[in-house]
């Protein structure tokens, strides 16, 4: 025998983006719930780094992304405040900077030209000769080249700012369904109109909101047409930990081929690797291998860490690299996915955008490149 419960919006996915579009929607006073079959914080959250980089990770030709990924940055500081504010609880925002370096000539080459493209576009990065680069960190290897430095670069943790949203959440009167798969869509005509669980619970709103990571283009509960073009993208890390307690950098440190963020109790996030291996998440010995050479490069101390565990995590992938915020392709359905590797940054964005289509309003400026009709989707009215 079913239940039957109503609410104003029904979330789908328990990773940062969709309890962020659940925070925002339920702080403008809307009744929401969130699904998902594990429990948060889920998907790629559960093993992202949590990078606040976009200068960092800037790649040649993708302008629409970096714009979205720098505004959404400029938001990340009044986002985690109102949620530490709300929940009493901390989510490991730092704002320490970042130092990106070079560890042979070749790097030296491709980091200039990396530089020369944030100068052109006036991003505040600053070129390091070595000598700055190990005042900066001295656990540096002696044989870096040079570096830049991006000093409003930030980062927080994501398992952190999972815990602190759903408290958040919780004091909103929002409800969380964890370990709960959806499995079909309820409609009134041709409009979605909520969802059924494995539980048999029917869960009715104006509005559903399609945040499911990697695998929202997998749900078989809504019409093919209405699935998202997003695909897995395998990413590995390691975690490591110092035995005193204090980590061997102060800031993110980047190379060409790997990424360190401490963690205040000590931990470093050591990754990550980009593979299209599908759905696959083995932790494999090579990867494994190649993340702890590439560390032990960039800052020999990861020699002496304690090796925690590696982990494995897959990224919600599009064709162009951007993400899907907007109709998604049947009445009364809203995509949130697609993030790719910046999820974690464009949360505060996504959640402004996604609120603002759940009050009928148009999906904003900063968003605009996000629209899933650049795809070809077929975009449909949303507005309750």
């Amino acid at each position: 025998m079913s239940t039957e419960r109503n609410f104003d919006s029904i979330v789908v996915g328990g990773g940062v983006i969709g309890l962020s579009c659940a925070w925002r929607a339920a702080q403008r006073g809307a009744r929401v719930a969130v699904i998902d079959k594990s429990q948060p914080p889920a998907g790629a959250t559960r093993v992202s780094a949590g990078m606040l980089a976009p200068i960092g990770e800037l790649t040649f030709g993708e302008p629409e992304l970096l714009r979205m990924t720098l505004d959404s940055r400029e938001l990340y500081a009044d986002f985690v405040a109102e949620l530490e504010e709300a929940s009493g609880k901390s989510t490991g925002y730092r704002h320490q900077g970042a130092l990106h370096v070079a560890l042979d000539r070749d790097e030296a080459a491709e980091l200039q030209r990396v530089h020369e493209l944030q100068r052109s576009l006036g991003l505040d990065a600053e070129w390091l000769p070595p000598r700055r680069c190990r005042e900066l960190e001295p656990g540096l290897s002696p044989s870096c080249n040079g570096g830049v430095y991006a000093e409003g670069e930030a980062v927080v943790d994501p398992r952190m700012l999972a815990e602190t949203i759903l408290a958040a959440l919780a004091g909103k009167g929002a409800e969380i369904r964890t370990g709960t798969q959806v499995t079909e869509a309820l409609f009134d005509g041709e409009r979605i109109a909520g969802v059924r669980t494995d539980g048999g619970e029917e869960l009715r709103a104006a509005t559903v909101i399609l945040a499911a990571g990697a695998w929202s283009g997998q749900v078989e509960w809504i019409p093919e047409r209405a699935r998202p073009p997003v695909r897995p993208v395998k990413g590995q890390i390691v975690e490591l930990r110092a035995i005193d307690g204090s980590a061997p950098c102060e800031r993110i440190i980047g190379a060409e081929r790997v990424y360190l963020v401490p963690r205040e109790d000590g931990r470093l996030i050591a990754g990550a690797t980009v593979e299209e291996q599908g759905f696959d998440t083995t932790v494999t010995a090579g990867a494994v291998h190649e993340i702890l050479r590439e560390a032990y490069r960039l800052v020999p101390e990861v020699a002496e860490l304690e090796l925690l565990a590696p982990a494995v995590g897959l990224r919600p992938g599009t064709p162009d690299n951007l993400p899907l915020i907007g109709p998604g392709g049947i009445d009364g359905l809203i995509w949130a996915t697609g993030h790719f590797r910046n999820g974690v940054l464009l949360a505060p964005l996504t959640a402004d955008a996604v609120a603002d289509l759940l009050e009928g309003g148009q999906l904003p400026e900063m968003a605009a490149a996000a629209d899933p009709g650049r795809l070809g989707c077929d975009p449909a009215s949303v507005a309750p």
